[in-house]
């Protein structure tokens, strides 16, 4: 039987993530759609406000009921830590509805700020759901625009305007866990556009590959992988002796212009280059990743052009 789908959708307040979530919801014929501010209420009314006042007040304004301010280092890492205080007391509750959605085999779409990552565990779900994690983002002034059109709409809304310098330090906090952890970030700029890639995500495939070449051939492979729609998530060097490869995550690598930025650091930075050929040279120049693509005739072919290219590599050389 098909693993049900668990898709989760975080985002600071007013990025657009509820109307997201509905089209997302139908587009998969998902008819659990839940807002984590409505599991959040039922928590409220369990544990009160002298016992959990961050919890009482909105992911924006709950750093004003930490009680040791002093002990941070900015403004911003206290709003952090206001905003992580709220959602910790959420965060149990929407585990408990995951479970619970996962244990009926009923797939469920989660959408609210309170999804944060690293936060949520998510891997105690992975065998049992598709588990489908993304962060919306949005530029700072379409995010504003959206915040008046929501005031204006619902006659609600202006204490969130009031509060904006403090949605965009937790639309950053989110987008910078995210990136920690390989989880799709999406500017929500476009709702199509948005929905779209989405969907790829969520219907992609990917495989473990390994490949051999030098740092001369990087943006050769990023060619091959990108013309076919795909992407990678980490890179991994062998190197003899050691037990384990080196692993790092890669973000954002469909991005063409922080891709391009990175070719151009190798080619004009001499000490960044050279400690990068240090690392190839150490792991013979073998490395490997977990390529995304958006179907399976995608990923083959890129398989079949990184072998054309004489970049693929047999997993069976390599000797620890």
């Amino acid at each position: 039987m098909m693993k049900p789908y668990v898709i989760l959708i975080g985002s600071a307040s007013g990025v657009g993530k509820s109307t997201i979530a509905a089209e997302i919801s139908k587009k998969l014929n998902i008819k659990y759609l839940i807002e984590t501010d409505f599991i959040r209420e039922i928590v409220r009314g369990v544990i009160g406000s002298d016992y959990a006042p961050a919890l009482h007040k909105s992911s924006y304004d709950a750093y004003t009921t930490l009680r040791d301010t002093f002990n941070f280092e900015s403004e911003t890492k206290l709003i952090e830590a206001g905003f992580e205080e709220h959602a910790s007391f959420v965060i149990p509750a929407i585990e408990k509805v995951i479970s619970r959605s996962v244990k009926d085999k009923d797939s469920i779409v989660i959408e609210g700020v309170h999804l944060i990552p690293g936060l949520i565990n998510t891997k105690q779900f992975e065998d049992l759901a598709n588990i489908y994690f993304f962060i919306l983002t949005a530029d700072e002034q379409q995010h504003k625009e959206r915040f008046i059109q929501r005031a204006m709409a619902i006659k609600r809304g202006g204490a969130q305007l009031d509060y904006f310098k403090e949605n965009r330090i937790i639309n950053d906090d989110l987008i910078q866990k995210a990136n920690m952890l390989s989880i799709p970030v999406i500017n929500n700029n476009n709702k199509d556009d948005t929905i779209k890639k989405m969907l790829q995500y969520i219907n992609e495939v990917s495989q473990l590959v390994y490949l051999k070449h030098s740092i001369d051939d990087i943006d050769k492979e990023r060619e091959i992988i990108t013309k076919y729609g795909g992407r990678i998530t980490d890179i991994s060097y062998y190197i003899p002796n050691f037990k384990e490869p080196l692993t790092r995550i890669v973000t954002n690598y469909d991005d063409n212009e922080n891709a391009d930025n990175f070719i151009d650091t190798i080619e004009h930075e001499s000490q960044q280059k050279e400690s990068l050929e240090t690392l190839y040279k150490l792991s013979n120049n073998i490395h490997s990743h977990h390529i995304y693509a958006p179907d399976k005739n995608s990923l083959d072919n890129i398989i079949r052009e990184l072998k054309e290219q004489g970049l693929l590599y047999d997993k069976k050389n390599i000797k620890n």
